[in-house]
């Protein structure tokens, strides 16, 4: 089982994530890019690390606008899966 953040853990991880908030159990953060191509090709990087990391956030897609949301059920709530995956998405969509 995968472990849970506490509160003050998931506070300094968000200092570390811009743009990242905290919404209940889940992290959530809005890309922009210049549009839909550039979207799905962010969307496409994001889904390969999810893959990798067999932690999948939920995806949305609003033409040049992306949002991701994460939480990790097994732990019932936010684990550092979430925090190491947010960051992996910020650093894919600075390619």
């Amino acid at each position: 089982m995968v472990e849970r953040l506490s509160n003050d853990a998931i506070a300094k991880a968000l200092v570390a994530l811009p743009g990242w908030s905290r919404e209940g159990d889940e992290i959530r953060k809005q890309y922009s890019f210049d549009d839909f191509l550039g979207s799905m090709v962010f969307v496409n990087a994001v889904a390969e690390l999810a893959e990798a990391a067999q932690h999948h956030p939920d995806i949305t897609i609003n033409y040049n606008k992306v949002s991701l949301a994460m939480t990790t059920h097994d732990a019932g709530g936010l684990s550092e899966r979430d925090i190491s995956l947010a960051a992996q998405a910020d650093a894919a969509a600075r390619r």
